[in-house]
């Protein structure tokens, strides 16, 4: 796992302190001054650990540590305090904090806790990845995929950045599984694993085998036309590793919209259901297309038609 660590506190001797500390250990590390600089920070960057002082100008370390569990809930944080603190261990636990060291502390303390919290992350993420992956492809799993979808999405909403759906399916997939054995479709599936994350933009996108050949990626922070181009990388990709005898992919994709008096599941389930149509519109023009719903019907489904001509 890769481990980048958030330092904040208003004090620039302790905050110089930390800064050696981090290039002593060995870690990659960035800075702020308060909790509002260091939410700034966080939504430009990926953190795995946040150490921050209580008591700053502006935003204190508890609203920090608040924000940060309800926005980045898998970003750890340690608390650091002078004695006079009004809140002790107890209180930054029970608002997320992972850990708690008190001014002053020493060198090994620091290292020690984060050592432990970087461990736990590990074995975390590990028991995550078994929990959430797709065997055969090393995707990650429709289980994955629903939880996902229900922390993205409103996540997006919150923040004002768009989602897109895409949902992919094997076009012909049968009829080559009964050809060749369902080994040589075993390999299809395993390949097209491989190249949605060579398509897909690392740590941003998320991949998932949906279940038999269907295939989702979640897509933030894009824009339509940036969602279809990487829908179009993916087809380019499969089409021109020619050897998978007749078949070829179908991409439907749909963008999040919040309707008023809708609540999240609902809405949610209604972005599965657009992508889903999108897709076997374009399977029943013979496959081999990307094809949006309503909300992309700015970019014209017959342009991304045009890129993908059914195979013969």
């Amino acid at each position: 796992m890769n481990t980048r660590i958030l330092l904040v506190d208003d004090d620039p001797f302790v905050l110089k302190m930390l800064k050696v500390s981090m290039e002593a250990l060995g870690h990659p590390f960035d800075t702020a001054s308060d909790g509002e600089e260091a939410m700034d920070k966080l939504k430009q960057s990926e953190f795995t650990l946040v150490l921050t002082d209580l008591t700053m100008p502006r935003c204190d370390g508890m609203q920090l540590l608040k924000h940060i569990k309800e926005e980045y809930p898998r970003i750890e944080v340690i608390v650091i305090t002078g004695h006079a603190e009004i809140h002790g261990y107890t209180d930054v636990v029970r608002a997320g904090a992972s850990d708690f060291i008190t001014k002053p502390f020493g060198m090994d303390e620091l290292e020690a806790k984060i050592s432990r919290v970087i461990r736990e992350q590990t074995l975390i993420r590990k028991l995550e990845h078994l929990s959430m992956c797709d065997m055969l492809t090393d995707l990650y799993n429709r289980r994955c995929f629903e939880m996902k979808l229900h922390e993205e999405i409103p996540r997006a909403h919150r923040q004002g950045y768009p989602v897109f759906l895409a949902l992919l399916d094997v076009d012909r997939f049968k009829e080559y599984n009964d050809q060749h054995g369902h080994q040589a479709g075993d390999r299809v599936l395993q390949d097209i694993g491989r190249i949605l994350v060579q398509c897909t933009r690392e740590n941003v996108d998320w991949c998932f085998r949906f279940g038999g050949d269907e295939f989702a990626i979640i897509i933030p922070y894009a824009t339509a036309v940036q969602a279809v181009q990487i829908a179009d990388r993916i087809l380019e990709r499969y089409s021109h590793e020619s050897r998978y005898a007749s078949t070829s992919l179908s991409v439907g994709l749909a963008q999040f919209l919040k309707h008023p008096g809708s609540s999240w599941p609902e809405d949610i389930a209604e972005l599965v259901t657009r992508a889903d149509k999108a897709l076997y519109s374009g399977k029943e023009q013979g496959g081999n297309r990307v094809i949006g719903d309503s909300s992309l019907s700015c970019l014209g489904e017959i342009e991304a038609a045009a890129k993908h001509p059914p195979s013969v």
